[in-house]
């Protein structure tokens, strides 16, 4: 079982506005909930019982929401200094986070599974191998993926290998914004603000990068059109 999640809330979300021009973008609401509290309650249903929650703009304001959660253990890794992007983020973050095997999730994420299910963290989990893997991506069908610019992002083996689109045309599968990661993945790296895509690339290409499919409808929400679609299709459900 994982019982610890970093989630990262700390970005500023200029493709948002102006729905972040008083606000975070984990505080934008879909289908009437914040978008922190989808990824919270995701979470939660897959075991996580505390959550290392990263702030920085209106980080204020983000840190009195959460305190009205009482259901769940949450935690603040302050950046208001500094934004660290998702790999200083967890570098960051890295006292709070224990050294077993956590969830990172973003919080621009939604998703519909196929049959009412609710079950594609706790596979992530399910699937988890810590001689094997450095880190463990859910990945979307990407023709069943809205609200994402771009041609995909991985190539997904049998055996559940990642290989990076690189110069190919397309890709099948998107990364929705969830992953299972050794916590001290980042520790070497010397910069304070960093992404994970470069040591993911290396970790890929040592065959420690996994992955594994949801069956659904995933929606990235990162700009209003995407926020008012994803809205609709809740309601659908």
């Amino acid at each position: 079982m994982i019982r610890t999640a970093l989630v990262l809330a700390a970005g500023l979300g200029t493709r948002m506005r102006p729905l972040t021009d008083d606000r975070s973008k984990a505080l934008v609401e879909v289908s009437g909930r914040a978008l922190i509290d989808h990824m919270i309650d995701r979470l939660k249903s897959a075991g996580v019982e505390r959550f290392v929650v990263n702030v920085h703009y209106f980080a204020d304001r983000l840190e009195a929401h959460l305190r009205d959660r009482h259901d769940v253990e949450i935690v603040i890794s302050d950046e208001r200094n500094k934004l660290l992007e998702t790999g200083g983020g967890l570098k960051k973050a890295r006292p709070l986070l224990g050294d077993s095997p956590i969830l990172v999730a973003n919080i621009d994420s939604v998703w519909i599974e196929d049959g009412g299910a609710d079950t594609a963290i706790r596979n992530l989990i399910d699937g988890w191998d810590s001689e094997r893997m450095d880190a463990r991506l859910l990945l979307a069908d990407m023709g069943r993926s809205s609200g994402f610019d771009g041609a995909g992002d991985f190539f997904l083996s049998d055996d559940g290998r990642l290989t990076f689109r690189g110069d190919a045309k397309a890709a099948p599968f998107n990364y929705m914004g969830v992953h299972i990661t050794k916590p001290g993945i980042a520790d070497n790296v010397p910069d304070d603000a960093f992404s994970l895509t470069p040591i993911w690339r290396a970790k890929a290409a040592e065959g420690r990068l996994f992955g594994t499919r949801m069956s659904g409808d995933w929606m990235h929400v990162g700009d209003p059109t995407a926020r008012d679609a994803a809205d609709q299709r809740l309601a659908r459900g």
